[in-house]
């Protein structure tokens, strides 16, 4: 590309010194603007994107899985000689399954390469455990695959979690394939995250990436552990670890609350109803072992519940009410309205005679210091007693308003 010379304080505009036509202001001889002049080439402006990394890829091949006695007698005495920590990850189906238990298990070790074990093809894991010993894991996210690990007999002696250890280094993103990239400098595949992994034979897509999700963690945990030991935070870390060794999945109190949409939801007959429609929904999805999202959306139970309708008929005329299961469980569906309408009918009284509006509101607002459930049934009728309430309303609606405080703890409050 051809560039006009300027000289410094020059505006390039021949106002500048002394110049004739076809001079700059310096005097240098220019092209007469009647000649035909060159077109020049356009300019390739620079790029802004970094170059992609390259492609994580295994670096011993994909192994077959192991889902026979040799295979996994093969795997054990392999991994038994095998030296350093145990990089190891499982999936699960969520999304597809109730349970949340393991469908595949992934491992490698220095030495040993790594494996593709199914734990559905098995009864126990106890020999697995028992060949990894004291090995320290590492895991990528340990609360997610601990619970499923233990479901089959797997439990850490001592573990290392890369997450826990990106975020102590204050990395502001610690998804695995990020710090991969970040750290390791190659970019891993995430297209199979969301599959179903009870399917079987698993496609070889799936299991490659599988594979790949503990191909680097060795690698990942010895550049992590080095720069815990340099921030000064590796016995934060240490503690830490040692503190997921003890994990349990939490059980929520009243999970029904969870439901999408709930806030829509008026009354308490109405949230009466769709506690009745999620733990039908959860009893049938445990039985069938599938996602109860799968078998009626969390937007038909707030529907049902809002119109409360009587009979089979008038529930699949609801509109929204739809899903896999929103024909083929209706008499279940029904079923559950009818027992939640049967309970609002049994009182047959206004709620302000059942307890003064102004005594729950008293108990409510500077409840008794106790948060445990034996102290609360005896420490709320006092205070109801002494507010006023009649023995009959104290008996009726102490469970109520204990619950409510119990569940006022478990809640956060909006913001």
């Amino acid at each position: 590309m051809m560039t006009e010379p300027t000289g410094k304080g020059s505006t390039g505009n021949g106002l500048d010194g002394p110049a004739g036509p076809g001079t700059t202001g310096k005097g240098t001889p220019q092209p007469d603007s009647t000649q035909t002049q060159p077109t020049p080439a356009p300019e390739t402006p620079p790029s802004n994107e970094a170059p992609l990394a390259p492609l994580l890829t295994l670096r011993d091949g994909l192994p077959p899985v192991v889902e026979t006695p040799e295979a996994l007698a093969e795997v054990c005495a392999s991994f038994a000689a095998g030296t350093g920590p145990v990089a190891i990850d499982a999936e699960r189906a969520s999304g597809y399954r109730y349970s949340a238990r393991a469908y595949l298990i992934q491992l490698r070790r220095e030495g040993a390469s790594t494996a593709l074990v199914d734990p559905i093809a098995f009864d126990s894991m106890e020999p697995l455990q028992e060949a990894l010993g004291d090995a320290e894991w590492i895991l990528h996210a340990a609360t997610q695959d601990l619970p499923c690990l233990a479901e089959v007999g797997l439990r850490p002696a001592a573990l290392f979690d890369t997450e826990l250890a990106g975020r102590l280094l204050g990395y502001p993103r610690v998804g695995l394939a990020t710090l991969v990239e970040s750290i390791i400098g190659k970019r891993m595949r995430k297209e199979h995250s969301a599959v179903d992994w009870s399917t079987r034979p698993l496609p070889t897509p799936w299991l490659d990436y599988a594979a790949l999700d503990v191909e680097v963690l060795v690698e990942l945990r010895e550049v992590l552990k080095d720069e815990l030991e340099a921030a000064g935070k590796a016995e934060w870390a240490r503690q830490e670890f040692h503190h997921l060794l003890d994990h349990q999945a939490p059980t929520r109190s009243e999970p029904w609350r969870r439901t999408s949409g709930l806030h829509r939801v008026r009354g308490r007959r109405a949230l009466g109803a769709v506690r009745e429609l999620w733990e039908t929904r959860d009893r049938i999805a445990r039985e069938r072992d599938v996602t109860p999202g799968r078998i009626l959306p969390d937007s038909a139970v707030v529907e049902a519940a809002v119109a409360m309708p009587a009979d089979r008929a008038a529930l699949l005329a609801v509109k929204g009410f739809h899903g896999r299961g929103a024909e083929r469980y209706a008499r279940d569906w029904v079923a559950a309205l009818s027992k939640v309408r049967e309970l609002a009918g049994k009182l047959n009284l206004p709620v302000e005679n059942l307890l003064t509006p102004d005594y729950l509101r008293r108990v409510l607002w500077t409840p008794p210091a106790s948060r445990l459930e034996p102290q609360l049934s005896r420490q709320v009728p006092e205070a109801l007693a002494d507010l006023g309430a009649r023995a009959w309303q104290i008996e009726l609606v102490t469970p109520l308003i204990v619950d409510a405080i119990m569940r006022g703890e478990d809640e956060p409050s909006p913001e």
